[in-house]
């Protein structure tokens, strides 16, 4: 090839380079213009509408956000907060603490549903209450008084009949017209089905007025009966309060009623003479404390409880308990056990004296006064004293008027 030719073919590819350079810095000019668009674009997407005319106070700061943009990025600055802002803060919260609170009844609700259903299948196996169980799911009942009992107490319990617990069609009319259900709890002996057992069935058979319990009967394992008394009674009847009490104690039950119905509208309440006695470290005392070291130095006092004798809880702390029973703990003495299930829980605690007055004269005295009590014994004995013997004459000069239960509104 001619060194002319070879020269025309360099001017043509010169010439290619050239437009290709052209080219190039075309769309370049072009991308940048497009770059510039889109950036304009976001800016303006968030570009604040201003309000005009809007007056401002000068007692409150004004409440100004800035919007910082880079790109399609943003970022909300806030310089001050007005007053009406934290306020709508305030409220919200409290809304927020609303809504937690109706998902936390909720919750309680479905697993005292599912706790009541699982404790109804335990307890039918030993009391054989599923007819009694099925018939009053439906009912609404205002409280449930749980005698607590024992197998040699049978003298103690035909004294409580024969005063201040109404028996035969009176207790099944105080049932269906005032909602109150009375039972004599107690579980079962060491060795199921032996004599006591029957002994216990039969006395059922002829009075009608036992609730049987799920659980071993023994003095050391009286808060293992309040727990497992509290989840079946629950379990059993939807009542408004569930009370305890011990069966050497003489109560006026439209008096409990009255008392119990001012704090309908509270949903955790623990109502009973509260105290806080000694911690018992010394071994072989009456009431020793075999955890005392739980409670700091020796000396130390147990937190506030109501006394055993009789105190009462509403539905609420009941379920609690069911739900959590086998994680509640059990101390020595069954009043402190009680308790301490509600220490770290939102409780209002009632301490009223009127359920832990003296056997006469106190009580005959206070009845006098028109300031009749809810329960009365005596403090030495944990219980009135020599009970089957003076029961009646407690009922006599300190019970309230025979009419009083059943003309008291429900």
């Amino acid at each position: 090839m001619s060194v002319r030719s070879r020269g025309g073919v360099t001017g043509d590819l010169a010439k290619r380079n050239v437009m290709r350079r052209n080219w190039a810095l075309l769309l370049c000019f072009g991308s940048f213009c497009a770059g510039m668009f889109f950036t304009n674009s976001c800016s303006r997407m968030w570009i604040m509408p201003e309000i005009g005319n809007t007056s401002r106070t000068s007692e409150t700061s004004n409440k100004q956000l800035d919007i910082e943009s880079k790109g399609c990025s943003s970022k909300v600055v806030v310089k001050n907060a007005s007053t009406d802002g934290l306020q709508e803060l305030a409220d919200t919260q409290q809304v927020i603490r609303m809504i937690n609170k109706t998902v936390s009844d909720l919750e309680m609700k479905l697993a005292a549903a599912r706790a009541a259903r699982e404790t109804v299948h335990n307890e039918n196996s030993v009391s054989g209450n599923l007819k009694t169980v099925e018939s009053t799911s439906k009912r609404k009942y205002s409280m449930v008084i749980g005698i607590n009992t024992a197998f040699s107490s049978r003298k103690r319990r035909d004294s409580v009949r024969m005063t201040w617990m109404p028996q035969g069609e009176k207790r099944k009319k105080l049932e269906e017209e005032k909602g109150i259900v009375i039972r004599f709890v107690i579980g079962h002996s060491s060795t199921s089905g032996g004599i006591l057992d029957k002994a216990i069935e039969a006395e059922e058979l002829m009075q009608g007025d036992f609730m049987r319990l799920n659980h071993v009967e023994g003095y050391m394992e009286l808060s293992a009966k309040t727990k497992t008394f509290f989840s079946t009674a629950v379990a059993m009847w939807d009542a408004e309060f569930y009370v305890k009490v011990d069966d050497d104690v003489h109560v006026n039950i439209a008096t409990l009623g009255a008392t119990l119905s001012r704090y309908r509208t509270k949903s955790r309440v623990y109502v009973g003479c509260m105290k806080s006695g000694p911690v018992l470290a010394r071994k072989g005392v009456r009431y020793h404390e075999p955890e005392y070291w739980k409670f700091g130095t020796a000396g130390n006092k147990y937190f506030r409880h109501a006394t055993g004798q009789l105190y009462a809880i509403s539905k609420e702390l009941a379920t609690y308990i069911s739900i959590n029973q086998d994680l509640l703990h059990k101390y020595a003495n069954e009043d402190v056990s009680t308790g301490s299930w509600f220490i770290g829980l939102d409780v209002d605690y009632i301490d009223d004296r009127r359920l832990c007055c003296g056997t006469p004269p106190d009580c005959e005295w206070k009845a006098q006064a028109g300031n009749i009590c809810v329960a009365s014994f005596d403090w030495r004995c944990s219980g009135i004293c020599n009970s089957v013997e003076r029961m009646a004459e407690v009922h006599r000069r300190c019970g309230e008027d025979e009419h009083a239960l059943w003309s008291a509104s429900s």
